[in-house]
């Protein structure tokens, strides 16, 4: 089966594998490895397969499970941590997060445990950063909810409705901004630690316009979390993988989020 999507080739390429691990020869009653032992038995059909291929409902529901245990790991982060470990908790579930969504993300096999840990340390993370934006402007954590499911209904409409289609030189385009936004956030990050402002976070009209592409390119993102799942489902992968196409929404949705929180405070900061 072709796809322009590598991460789906490669998965595409274990199911394959897992597909075939699922199928026996059988022979009369079922039996195992009779066509071996009788050559003229090997007309009866084959065994049917083990492995239970994934639908969008398996992913909703995944997707709708995920979102839960951070929301709950959140709330717990919220009340729960005080503040003289704030920081501490809110950089170590930031690196945290970072590592186990590099191994998810990079992983050739579907972990639902590790999905689900990646929930509950991002929960923490988006918790501490919610709360201490909280403190600062009231109410602006119910704003930016509102504005990311927003958001991300709308593109489910337009890719639903055909409006945006992830086209190869659009899956191309997307993965290259997104490594290029992740570099300078990433560039940006460590020269903040030794003092140095770039005015990407500040709060200026060029941090406002960060913010904006940040926002842009995170809901189109969603376009190829959409299309990884058609894919998925049309590859006939195992049902485990609806776990990795949830982790692609869940990161989606976080990160817009995140940039969203942050472009909402910019306009609240003269207040």
């Amino acid at each position: 089966m072709k796809t322009s999507n590598p991460v789906l080739a490669r998965l595409g390429q274990a199911a394959e594998r897992e597909r075939a691990a699922g199928y026996a020869p059988a022979g009369p009653y079922g039996q195992p490895g009779y066509p071996e032992q009788y050559p003229s038995a090997t007309a009866y059909p084959a065994a049917p397969p083990t492995v239970t291929p994934m639908s969008i409902d398996d992913v909703v529901v995944k997707t709708v499970t995920l979102l839960g245990i951070l929301g709950i790991s959140a709330a717990a982060a919220w009340v729960l941590v005080p503040d003289t470990l704030a920081m501490a908790a809110w950089i170590g579930a930031a690196v945290v997060g970072l590592v186990l969504g590099m191994i998810i993300s990079f992983s050739r096999m579907a972990n639902p445990a590790l999905v689900v840990a990646y929930a509950v340390v991002e929960g923490v993370f988006v918790g501490m950063v919610s709360r201490a934006y909280e403190s600062l402007y009231d109410g602006i954590v119910l704003q930016a909810v509102v504005a990311t499911f927003g958001v991300f209904f709308v593109m489910a409409m337009l890719y639903k409705a055909r409006v945006i289609r992830a086209t190869p030189k659009f899956v191309k385009g997307m993965i290259a901004v997104m490594a290029g936004l992740f570099a300078v956030m990433l560039i940006n990050l460590v020269l903040a630690l030794f003092g140095v402002n770039t005015g990407l976070r500040d709060g200026s009209p060029l941090a406002i316009g960060f913010s904006l592409v940040c926002i842009v390119v995170a809901s189109l993102s969603f376009v190829l979390s959409f299309h990884e799942v058609e894919e998925g489902v049309r590859m006939g992968l195992p049902q485990r993988y609806s776990w990795v196409a949830a982790f692609g929404i869940l990161v989606s949705l976080v990160w817009l989020y995140l940039e969203v929180l942050r472009l909402i405070s910019y306009f609240q900061g003269d207040d």
